[in-house]
């Protein structure tokens, strides 16, 4: 069980404070309620590209990193499709040193043409690196407009190109500051050595005085129902096959979520799994597949990847991942595996919630999602799963319909280094 104590500031800031007295850290985690989702599909890449921008300097600190490094501690922070998270850790006698920094950029950014410059050469860099330029590093930028037609979660967080990233201009940096980075559409976590009143008393006095902002309010288009099998076939100078499988799943709040969480568990977690056991082990048509879930705020993905063993056509894994989900959705699973599966998940519940600054970011998520208490009823919702409600979320997601393939094919030159490598392993 995970202790904690919430209120809000006058300005509209939730601010949660979780004590771990035993620990010598404190962490500090503001959470954004934006996300790639919520770009203009022109403007694509611009909640990343902001996520460094929020480290070029504020208007009374021009170093985010100096001053925080004198004190200890450290930072770092992410964007996803649905949010930006911004943590620090530092220890604990230090706190307020973090309080001064967060609350300082939320007041306000130095917006200056030479940090949006600085920052706009790293990401671009970043795109080229990870995305373009790295063995199937631009999955994503393919598949997810495959699997959604309307939905903005159809481009990645780095954005559907670099270009929209190379025309930010100060004018678009600046609107996005004003709608999304205020008070009243953040979450402040405060967790570890810091009690509940020594948070509350630092909370009104750094964050008390910004200005609230304007609530923000999506309209995001929803995604229809997938009717329609799809197709994509890339190919790359890549050294093997693989394959990416997507199905439509429930959003992390609904009632069905964690059936279908579990069964990519089933299908795919670990070497024990369904897939791997059949595929890798038994048949070798593949040397690693996987299946996992995205775990989005709107209605997400479940994931099926793997790369293929030399000289194994795509048809072929595919045809064979298609029988054991069908299977799967034909005779369900016995009582036995459902409690392997819900034990796995279990330990994983345990592990996460061993990091303090783990558990202040799951803190900020479940507050977000609508109950901050959330973070306290994983493991129950989890045990409620029956094989009824398993099978009936298989049958719907696993559904051929449902599904989008991207086919990674690999070039010819790529595949024959491969082939080479292996005869050389074998003569040697």
């Amino acid at each position: 069980m995970i202790h904690f104590e919430e209120f809000t500031l006058d300005n509209g800031l939730r601010v949660i404070v979780h004590e771990d007295l035993t620990s010598p850290m404190a962490v500090l985690n503001v959470l954004y309620n934006v996300g790639s989702r919520d770009e203009a599909e022109t403007h694509t890449g611009f909640a990343h590209l902001f996520e460094h921008l929020m480290f070029s300097g504020s208007v009374n600190i021009p170093s985010y990193d100096e001053p925080l490094q004198k004190v200890g501690g450290e930072n770092n922070a992410f964007t996803s499709p649905d949010i930006t998270n911004y943590y620090l850790t530092v220890p604990a006698q230090n706190i307020e040193t973090g309080f001064w920094l967060e609350s300082d950029r939320m007041l306000g950014l130095a917006f200056s043409e030479n940090g949006l410059e600085v920052q706009r050469k790293v990401v671009i860099e970043e795109f080229k690196q990870n995305y373009l330029n790295q063995p199937y590093g631009d999955v994503w930028l393919k598949l997810r407009p495959l699997a959604y037609q309307v939905h903005p979660y159809k481009w990645a967080t780095i954005g559907k190109e670099i270009s929209h990233i190379e025309n930010a201009v100060m004018d678009d940096v600046r609107a996005f500051f004003n709608k999304h980075y205020s008070p009243v559409n953040a979450i402040l976590v405060v967790a570890g050595n810091v009690t509940v009143a020594k948070a509350k008393e630092l909370s009104e006095k750094w964050f008390g005085p910004i200005p609230s902002g304007t609530l923000y309010e999506r309209n995001i288009p929803q995604e229809p129902k997938q009717t329609d099998a799809r197709r994509l076939d890339v190919y790359a100078d890549v050294p093997l096959n693989a394959l990416y499988k997507v199905y439509h799943m429930p959003a992390r709040n609904d009632k069905n979520y964690h059936s279908a969480d579990l069964v990519s568990d089933i299908l795919g977690r670990g070497k024990s799994s369904r897939l791997y056991d059949k595929l890798v082990k038994e048949q070798k048509l593949f040397n690693s597949i996987s299946a996992s879930v995205m775990g989005s705020m709107e209605p997400g993905l479940l994931v099926i990847q793997g790369k293929l063993n030399v000289g194994v056509d795509l048809e072929t894994a595919n045809r064979a991942i298609e029988e054991i989900n069908a299977e799967f959705m034909a005779t369900g699973i016995s009582e036995e595996e459902l409690t392997k599966v819900k034990n796995q998940a279990e330990t994983s519940l345990v592990f996460s919630e061993i990091e303090l600054l783990n558990r202040a970011m799951m803190l900020a998520f479940c507050k977000l999602l609508g109950d901050a208490n959330d973070i306290n009823q994983e493991s129950a919702k989890v045990q409620a799963v029956t094989r009824e409600s398993l099978l009936e979320q298989a049958r719907t997601v696993l559904d051929p319909n449902n599904c989008s393939t991207l086919y990674y094919h690999a070039q010819p030159k790529a595949a024959e280094k491969v082939e080479d490598a292996v005869e050389k392993i074998k003569e040697a």
